[in-house]
């Protein structure tokens, strides 16, 4: 009876092999449609003399700047400041208009200044204070004609998960960094929804298996329904849905899984039309030493354009060191904030993106 029965076990034992090894070659073939690959990122185009400098005029702003924009105005964020630490600026020609947001503990004023973002809809700005764990919203009208307005409160930040940095949809969502602190010394970064009504927040599900201490930079499209992360201290840049799926993981030559903050990759991102703009820094060291013997942080001085899928179209080489930058869709162009010669200037993307 058991020899009987003898081909039949092994003509079973044989189709769970081959099932087996089919449910294999799918995984491989799905993981490495997600999975792409880049060597080779030679297609370089220099801009260092289309990079025009801006000139401040009599107003004094700290290295350590960021850069926002509303409207038609161009916002810099002065960290280092000791009075007023955001400045508005004429984005079509720089022209200086005003500055509010004076530094302090009192009413209305900032303590620990963090991320700015737009309320186009309403003309509104948000200014996030980490010193108070408050969000305050300023109206765009009434600073231009009031430097001293008094700002209101929008929402008091949860200090055990609050965003870094965030893109404003709308009162119920924004798509931020949310920061987790781990311990004293330590935090977990993960891109979330947000709603700023209630507080509540739902991180996305996708993180790369293989990093150890995430730091990362993102930005979000709602038009083309992707965000994506940009990791500072690994070559890598993940696409994913706006449910929190992965679609692509971008790796550069330099990829490797470990842990260190001792070299930079990327430091800021953007959409740009239907590209992918990164600030990225080829594997340099995090830190620098000026001729004078400080130690400060090193900047990158080139972009890298990606389309939707994270493919390598072109890396702009501005032969400036770059602190931040953010683009100006309604004048295509680039406005930086750099740690060189000059300190701030744009150059156009005509030609480049179109």
């Amino acid at each position: 009876m058991q020899l009987l029965n003898m081909p039949i076990i092994i003509r079973k034992k044989r189709n769970i092999l081959l099932l087996l090894s089919a449910i294999v070659c799918l995984s491989c073939t799905q993981r490495s449609e997600t999975e792409k690959h880049q060597k080779n990122r030679d297609n370089i185009i220099n801009v260092h003399d289309r990079v025009i400098e801006i000139e401040m005029e009599d107003v004094l702003i700290d290295e350590y700047a960021t850069l926002y924009l509303i409207s038609d105005y161009l916002i810099i964020c002065d960290y280092e400041s000791h009075d007023k630490m955001v400045h508005l600026f004429d984005k079509k020609n720089f022209k200086y208009i005003t500055s509010t947001a004076n530094k302090g503990q009192g009413p209305g004023e900032i303590a620990n200044i963090g991320h700015i973002e737009a309320n186009e809809a309403e003309r509104l700005f948000y200014v996030t204070d980490h010193g108070k764990q408050r969000i305050f919203s300023y109206n765009l009208d009434s600073v231009l004609v009031n430097p001293d307005y008094m700002p209101e409160v929008k929402m008091k930040m949860n200090e055990r998960q609050f965003p870094a940095k965030y893109q404003y949809i709308n009162d119920t969502l924004s798509y931020g960094l949310i920061i987790e602190p781990i311990g004293n010394s330590d935090f977990r970064p993960t891109v979330g929804q947000w709603n700023m009504q209630t507080g509540e927040i739902s991180l996305m599900k996708y993180t790369h298996p293989e990093i150890e201490k995430k730091r990362i930079t993102f930005a979000v499209s709602v038009d083309n329904g992707i965000y994506v992360e940009c990791y500072c201290h690994h070559d890598l840049m993940s696409i994913c849905t706006l449910d929190g799926n992965l679609k692509y993981n971008i790796y550069g030559e330099k990829w490797d899984n470990q842990k260190s903050n001792k070299y930079m990759y990327y430091d800021n991102v953007a959409f740009c039309k239907d590209k992918i703009l990164a600030l990225y820094a080829p594997g340099i060291n995090n830190f620098a030493k000026k001729p004078n013997g400080e130690i400060k942080g090193n900047n990158s001085t080139q972009f890298i354009i990606f389309d939707l899928n994270g493919d390598y179209i072109q890396t702009i080489e501005t032969g400036y060191k770059i602190s931040r930058f953010c683009y100006d869709e309604d004048n295509n162009r680039i406005i930086l904030s750099m740690d060189d010669d000059i300190q701030f200037g744009y150059f156009d993307l005509a030609g480049i993106i179109e």
